[in-house]
């Protein structure tokens, strides 16, 4: 979904969050309603206190994800040319790679010369330009065997014009006053038409859709595309029907709402950290922003919710810009953020390469590989992430009370006695500070650098513009 249509339905999500609500309790639903149009925008529910979100599969409690965008990954633009690239990807340290939709794209009202991936015509078939079914399926095969998980991106809420269904279930598609098939309200996805999910045999269809996935490719997971559009009853069954066919499929959300994860969704977008991230870097809001977002996450979902973190992705790149562009220096400081908070952390194909072009949506533009020191940041977070307990989803966290709050964000990780701690620099000036916190006491190893740093629980630090520590417990 692109980010510059994403921004109208976020804003109504926060609303509804935001007005009416008289209690606390668990899943209260908000007062406000969306407005009276076929595009489907559900009131939002406060998910707080006894309710407890779907059980995240543990293999995914250590992984980051990995967008793939196939069409400009190489200059072939196909599961051959990923497929040969596996070892590299690998050798990055993630553990779950995501592919936007493969799937074959509309011809009928295309938008440029390649279409977008999210105008799907047949939910069976692959996009020949990537390659065959057997392409894929062997691409799937041997990330496994490299020790990758595969997920996905699955468009639920809309198809292209030209979709099988179109011919053989013109019932599935909402339809104005005329009869007439309809894009979705609210946007300029002139390349889509709307779904009518009041019909349950279109449930049936989808949900038997996904499963051909699971059982004939082995995928292990799906992104959903604007879950927000879909009613949280149908992805409720999907997800139930999915873990009873395999329990260990893992289910993301392309949404900020709260009652997707009580049993539909394993994780849901961290869309308000992402514009925190982009308006502390922006000098609009100071470091503690971080912590507004928490609280309104700890609030509204339910107990043990998990986000996606993230700098960047396919929509953030080609339509708000590049990282380069939205965080200027502080690229790595934000990426430290992103790994250190509770949550499940993303990389953009091209991150690693230092990215720094927004790539063409609707066409063909291959990101220009090039060894580049991110490269091996990169390596140093996802190590982390993937075999440090005090990283893992769910794994304690607490911040770390530092006296400039406004330009430190500080924050203590822990797990079986062993914990990560991060003090990061969010500003573009030079910066000293004083830290304390009981969880500081010890012997510590900076992750980056190799150095040993002893304290007592209180540090004195200062560090340069951008500039970031993160500390790992024991000699």
């Amino acid at each position: 979904m692109s980010h510059r249509h994403l921004f109208s339905t976020m804003n109504l999500l926060r609303r509804s969050i935001l007005v009416g609500v008289s209690t606390l309790s668990a899943c209260v639903a908000s007062e406000v309603r969306a407005a009276d149009t076929f595009s489907f925008v559900e009131p939002t529910e406060v998910c707080f206190g006894k309710s407890s979100a779907v059980p995240l599969p543990e293999w995914v409690r250590h992984t980051t994800i990995y967008e793939v965008n196939v069409r400009q990954y190489s200059r072939e633009g196909t599961f051959a040319a990923i497929e040969a690239d596996l070892p590299r990807i690998r050798d990055l340290g993630v553990g779950t790679l995501w592919f936007m939709p493969i799937h074959p794209i509309g011809e009928e009202n295309r938008k440029g010369t390649r279409g977008s991936y999210y105008a799907v015509r047949d939910y069976g078939a692959v996009n020949p330009e990537f390659g065959t079914a057997a392409d894929f399926r062997r691409l799937v095969q041997k990330a496994h065997a490299l020790g990758l998980r595969v997920i996905l991106d699955w468009v639920a809420n809309h198809t292209a014009w030209d979709h099988v269904w179109m011919k053989t279930h013109p019932e599935y598609y909402w339809r104005d006053r005329d009869g007439r098939p309809v894009p979705p309200l609210g946007f300029d996805w002139t390349d889509v038409v709307q779904l009518d999910f009041r019909n349950r045999d279109l449930w049936r269809a989808q949900i038997g859709a996904l499963t051909t996935w699971i059982r004939e490719f082995d995928v292990d997971g799906f992104r959903f595309d604007y879950a927000t559009g879909v009613p949280t009853a149908f992805w409720d069954e999907m997800s139930a029907q999915l873990r009873a066919m395999r329990p260990d499929v893992f289910l993301l959300a392309e949404a900020q709402v709260p009652q997707h994860q009580l049993r539909a969704f394993h994780a849901s977008y961290s869309f308000d950290m992402m514009h925190a991230t982009n308006a502390i870097a922006q000098g609009r809001e100071p470091a503690g922003h971080i912590d507004d977002v928490l609280a309104q996450y700890q609030v509204h979902f339910p107990r043990g919710a998990v986000f996606m973190h993230y700098t960047t992705n396919h929509d953030e790149n080609s339509w708000q810009g590049t990282v380069f562009e939205r965080l200027g220096g502080g690229v790595r400081a934000f990426a430290v953020v992103s790994f250190m908070l509770d949550g499940v952390p993303l990389i953009y194909n091209g991150q690693e390469a230092g990215l720094d072009k927004r790539l063409e949506f609707f066409e063909r533009d291959p990101i220009a590989w090039r060894a580049h020191p991110l490269a091996e940041f990169y390596r140093t977070l996802t190590a982390l992430r993937r075999d440090h307990p005090a990283l893992a989803t769910g794994a304690a966290f607490e911040r770390i009370p530092t006296t400039k709050n406004g330009a430190i964000y500080g924050l203590v990780r822990e797990a079986g006695g062993r914990r990560v701690a991060a003090l990061v620099n969010l500003t573009a000036r030079d910066v000293a500070f004083d830290a304390a916190h009981p969880a500081l006491a010890g012997t510590w190893r900076e992750a980056f650098r190799g150095d040993r740093i002893e304290s007592t629980g209180t540090l004195r630090l200062q560090l340069r513009s951008w500039e970031y520590r993160v500390l790992v417990s024991g000699p």
